[in-house]
C-alpha cells in the first residue's frame, strides 16, 4: 500500500467557505469541530464551491445542534426528482458531552454559536463553530485601532531592517 500525499486528496482539501465577518462582529471563546448531515446534492454543490455561511448561525433545538441560514446553492443538474432548498436547517453531528456543554453556554451564560469555517476533513465536510459573544460597537473600534498600530509596527520594523 502507498503513502497517500496531499495531491491524492479527492476533495482538494483545506476551507470551502469562511465567515470573515464573523471575527469583526463577535469575540470568540473557544473553537469546536462538528460534522454536518447534508444530502447529496449538497455535496456535490460544496464540491463546486457554492457554499457560502456568511449569515448562518447555530442553534440548539430539543438537545441538539442545527445550522440554520447556511447558504447551499444547487447546480443545475441536480437532480430532478429532489426539491433543493439552498437554505433550509441542517442538523450539526457532535458527541453528547460537547452538545451538553454547549448548550449551558449558551443558555446559562449568554454566548452565541457561530459557524465561522467550512472545511474539508477526508471526504466529509466539518464545521469550526465558535462560542461567542457579541462586540460592542467601542470594541470594534479598539480592535480597528489596535490592527493599525501593529500594521504600522511591522511597516516601521521592514523599514528599519532593510535601512540596516
Amino acid at each position: 500500500m502507498s503513502k497517500k500525499t496531499g495531491k491524492d486528496k479527492p476533495n482538494g482539501g483545506g476551507n470551502i467557505a469562511l465567515n470573515k465577518r464573523a471575527r469583526h462582529e463577535y469575540s470568540f471563546e473557544q473553537k469546536f469541530e462538528a460534522g454536518l448531515s447534508l444530502q447529496g446534492w449538497e455535496l456535490k454543490a460544496i464540491r463546486a464551491g457554492r457554499a457560502n455561511i456568511g449569515d448562518a448561525y447555530a442553534v440548539v433545538l430539543e438537545g441538539e445542534l442545527f445550522l440554520i441560514g447556511a447558504q447551499i446553492t444547487p447546480l443545475i443538474q441536480a437532480s430532478t426528482h429532489v426539491i433543493a432548498n439552498d437554505r433550509r436547517t441542517r442538523k450539526l453531528l457532535m458527541h453528547r458531552r460537547e452538545i451538553d456543554v454547549l448548550i449551558g453556554r449558551v443558555q446559562r451564560d449568554g454566548y452565541t454559536l457561530v459557524p465561522t469555517a467550512l472545511y474539508w476533513k477526508g471526504s466529509r465536510v466539518k464545521v469550526e463553530l465558535a462560542l461567542a459573544k457579541g462586540k460592542q460597537s467601542h470594541d470594534k473600534r479598539e480592535a480597528s485601532k489596535e490592527r493599525d498600530w501593529n500594521r504600522e509596527k511591522q511597516r516601521v520594523m521592514r523599514r528599519h531592517n532593510r535601512d540596516a
